[in-house]
């Protein structure tokens, strides 16, 4: 980390000083961070990258106009410069009927849960370089596997802190430690791509290199002959890794700034069916070590944990202040934002309910069709949902994998897909949005 955050007082201090200058309300944040990554290729070192930063937002109001502005310089000069340049420009601003702050009665108050976000355990340079080069090390032993696109390893630390005018002040700290490796396949000239990486806010939950340089080159070596299929309709599984693709134009449907737009093809679901009975989509702010928690979200909301989606049916839409004021709802506690700007809308932790079949049973009730690992070029019309995606993946017949395939584009309507999935039983938690397997029937398949 840098050395410190601002004095205690110092973001108070601006936000007074905002006030003193002519702003009716003020916000300031603080965002620290600080990385270190190493690169590997062949087992020499190819990089090394290190980063320190201290940077510092401030948004005014006066009455319903606002501006923001940033820096990264938190000398005195800078700061009153900073102050004079926002309220100026808030003075000059549109009004924004529903610009404001979060009311001082629903703000979010401590104490905070303790999340397990940062951990103590650090990494050298030359140990993020050893692991890095053993992960690749482990890649290019596998059978197949012809050259490396280099291992990668780092760890970072950062900091965000909100006070508002309202009287909030809040801060929480996180940690990432993360590490992977690509490589090259070949086989009769041809060659294919391959890698795995994972990330972890703590250090003892990194998967070893061994496993990773492992299962990179398996990925890589899987791919090797792939062949075109005819375009037909047939039963579609999409692997764990990119299931949540299929899924997270969802939560651009139910978007308050798109709900208040009319710009969504699910805004008049509200209290309908949207998945399957017995299936949630659940929004979790609290996950222990989560790659997404929060004790509470980017305006100072209380943040809880959700089904955003109950027994199939929807039951909210994601709001911040603005769009809750614009839909007159309340706030739901999923504002984010950056220094500058106003705050947009994201989830936290989600995650799909599981089935009861992993992925070796859902390929086995599907009998023949198309296992997807990889996704690319995904194209959505927001206010119908028609949806497509060039994938590549595997083909299986009788329940078992047959061969590659590559070069195909699966479509349909993602509403109606939607109502036909089926879950795997094969969550796995590896970052802010993860789900098991999908086995879709009935697919539109576009190939040679």
């Amino acid at each position: 980390m840098p050395d410190s955050l601002p004095a205690s007082d110092l973001l108070n201090d601006i936000v007074a000083a905002a006030l003193r200058a002519g702003a009716d309300a003020a916000e300031t944040a603080t965002a620290e961070r600080a990385s270190l990554s190493v690169g590997v290729r062949n087992g020499a070192l190819e990089d090394v990258e290190r980063e320190e930063s201290r940077d510092l937002g401030l948004r005014v109001f006066i009455g319903r106009r606002q501006a923001t502005v940033s820096a990264s310089d938190l000398s005195a000069a800078t700061r009153e410069r900073l102050i004079e340049r926002a309220v100026a420009m808030a003075r000059l601003a549109p009004e924004d009927p529903y610009a404001a702050l979060v009311p001082a009665g629903e703000l979010a108050r401590g104490p905070f849960p303790d999340l397990q976000l940062s951990d103590t355990a650090e990494r050298s340079a030359a140990e993020l370089e050893e692991v890095a080069r053993e992960a690749e090390g482990h890649a290019l032993a596998v059978p197949g596997v012809a050259r490396s696109e280099g291992g990668h390893a780092s760890t970072a630390s950062s900091r965000w802190r909100l006070v508002t005018s309202e009287g909030f002040d809040g801060a929480y700290t996180s940690t990432g430690f993360s590490l992977g490796v690509g490589v090259i396949a070949e086989k009769d000239g041809a060659m294919e791509r391959g890698g795995e990486s994972r990330s972890t806010r703590w250090l003892a939950d990194l998967p070893g290199p061994d496993s990773i340089g492992a299962e990179a080159g398996r990925r890589a070596v899987e791919k090797l002959g792939p062949r075109k299929i005819a375009s037909t309709t047939a039963p579609v599984i999409f692997e764990r890794r990119v299931a949540a693709q299929v899924l997270s134009p969802l939560l651009g449907a139910i978007a308050g700034p798109s709900i208040a737009r009319g710009q969504s093809f699910l805004k008049n679901r509200m209290g309908q069916q949207v998945l399957p009975k017995g299936l949630c989509l659940i929004d979790d702010p609290f996950r222990v070590r989560g790659m997404a928690s929060t004790p509470f979200d980017d305006e100072g909301s209380p943040v809880e944990r959700r089904n955003l989606v109950d027994d199939g049916v929807l039951t909210t839409w994601l709001l911040n202040l603005s769009a809750a004021a614009q839909l007159g709802l309340k706030t739901t506690g999923h504002a984010s934002r950056g220094l500058v700007g106003p705050s947009s809308v994201s989830t936290h932790n989600l995650h799909l309910t599981p089935g009861e079949a992993d992925l070796n049973g859902l390929m086995a009730q599907a009998g023949t069709g198309l296992v997807i690992t990889s996704m690319f070029g995904p194209s959505l019309n927001a206010n119908t949902g028609d949806w497509s995606a060039g994938v590549s993946g595997y083909w299986f017949e009788n329940g078992e994998r047959a061969y590659p395939v590559s070069e195909i584009t699966v479509a349909g309507n993602l509403a109606d897909l939607w109502m036909r999935l089926v879950p795997g039983s094969d969550l796995e938690f590896r970052g802010g949005f993860n789900s098991p397997s999908l086995l879709f029937d009935g697919v539109a398949i576009a190939g040679k």
